[in-house]
């Protein structure tokens, strides 16, 4: 795991490399360059090969039609004349046939045209020309047009194109990235002043700053958002505050009526033990109540826990709760565990997975083990499945063995929202024989 670690973390990063806009501006430049310079060198070399076919084959031509007119004036007895410098003429009469077949056998055998001839001389040189025949029942004519100056010129000209492709495709992408500079400048500017405003419950306006382009547009577009989203934010908190301070007080009200209550003397055993329930009641609300509005304000809340302390609360609270179930709540472990969180905050956390124990383990036991950095809660329940393991922790979900219990199917959710609070981990998993262990760690867990 540590070592996909970094291959991970680079993978993420080269792909938010690819998707961003300024990249795809410089990349789409670079293509385009590339492109139509690669599209104008192959039409560029294309033209001008066939132009210069074109141009030899004319010549070629010309030559070979003066040649014969040459013989028909000299009646055969004059040498051929050749207008141009690379070419040389041959001439063969029937006489002459099978010595061209014996020397020649590959120009023996062309028809009337333009051919192109190319391979090794005897000295390793290498040759290329093109040979223009006409034959005739009184001689055969032969020119032979050296290519060797047309090849080098044509290495040159490729040469030129290919430099002019690198130099293009240069010049895109130097225009490329400009293009995108500028194109993203105000876009950059206005991500880096939405980030300034972290934090902040009043964000300044944005679109001021702008001119009155997309940028602009987008930059009134977040302004509305950032508004609206502050309203929401803004009457939220008031309206948990306001729940939070309507709820004490009635609370409060319990909670010191039945301290009174339960200070008289000579109290029936069955009144003290309800009043021990509302009590505790009171105090689970209180704590609830506590726990909800950090989660809304995303605060976390000050003081320390005694894991052990709670724990055992928690165990007495839920014994008064059982009724006639044969189940035995255990707290096994070392004491000793103190976390930098509220009581408040652990009892809504810790006591949702023992209630949930409780609730779903019909006989048997269920214990609240105490280690170095965590809690674990073990029941001897009907266990777990994989789909309600996989969202146990969802708002809303009810596990397969729910039934017609009561429950909304919240309490998961809120203890997973303050281990998201505090940085604890919190997990379920199947256990040794049957039921469930959940566990509840303060630390997160080593890689």
């Amino acid at each position: 795991m540590p070592e996909a670690a970094p291959a991970q973390r680079a993978s993420s990063k080269g792909r938010r490399f690819r998707r961003r806009l300024r990249t795809r501006i410089i990349a789409s430049f670079a293509l385009l360059g590339v492109c139509l310079t690669v599209l104008f060198a192959y039409a560029s070399i294309a033209a001008r090969q066939r132009v210069e076919s074109q141009l030899v084959e004319d010549v070629m031509n010309k030559n070979l039609d003066a040649s014969w007119r040459s013989y028909v004036a000299t009646a055969g007895k004059g040498n051929l004349d050749v207008q141009v410098q690379q070419m040389r003429a041959f001439l063969y009469v029937p006489e002459n046939f099978e010595r061209l077949r014996q020397e020649r056998p590959d120009w023996y055998a062309l028809e009337d045209g333009i051919h192109p001839l190319s391979g090794v001389d005897d000295n390793g040189e290498p040759y290329s020309y093109k040979l223009g025949v006409r034959k005739t029942p009184n001689a055969w004519f032969y020119i032979a047009y050296d290519m060797s100056q047309v090849a080098r010129g044509e290495v040159q000209f490729k040469r030129t194109v290919y430099t002019t492709v690198v130099v293009f495709t240069l010049v895109s992408l130097l225009v490329g990235w400009w293009a995108a500079s500028r194109v993203m400048r105000p876009v950059s500017d206005l991500a880096g002043r939405l980030r300034a405003y972290r934090g902040s419950s009043n964000p300044t306006q944005l679109a001021p700053m702008f001119p009155e382009d997309e940028v602009g547009e987008l930059a009134k577009a977040l302004d509305d958002y950032s508004m609206r989203l502050t309203d929401v934010v803004q009457r939220d908190r008031e309206f948990n505050a306001d729940v939070s301070h309507e709820l004490r007080t009635p609370l409060a009200v319990i909670r010191g009526a039945t301290e009174l209550l339960l200070t008289r003397p000579n109290l029936d055993e069955k009144v003290h033990q309800r009043l021990l329930r509302i009590q505790r009641a009171e105090q689970q609300c209180s704590d609830l109540i506590g726990a909800l509005l950090l989660l809304s304000r995303n605060e976390r809340g000050q003081g320390t826990s005694d894991v052990a302390k709670v724990a055992e609360q928690l165990l007495d609270s839920h014994r008064a709760q059982i009724g006639g179930k044969p189940l035995e709540l255990v707290l096994e472990g070392e004491r000793g565990l103190v976390i930098d969180a509220p009581d408040s905050a652990l009892s809504v956390a810790l006591g949702n997975l023992i209630g949930n124990a409780v609730k779903y383990t019909q006989e048997g036991k269920v214990v609240v083990r105490l280690l170095d950095d965590a809690v674990e809660v073990v029941d001897s329940g009907p266990g777990l499945s994989e789909e309600d393991a996989a969202k146990l922790f969802q708002r809303g979900y009810r596990g397969t063995h729910a039934g017609h219990s009561q429950g909304g199917g919240i309490g998961l959710s809120i203890v997973s929202r303050l281990c998201e609070l505090y940085g604890w981990q919190v997990g379920v998993r199947p256990g040794v024989e049957r039921g469930v262990v959940a566990t509840l760690r303060f630390h997160p867990a080593s890689p």
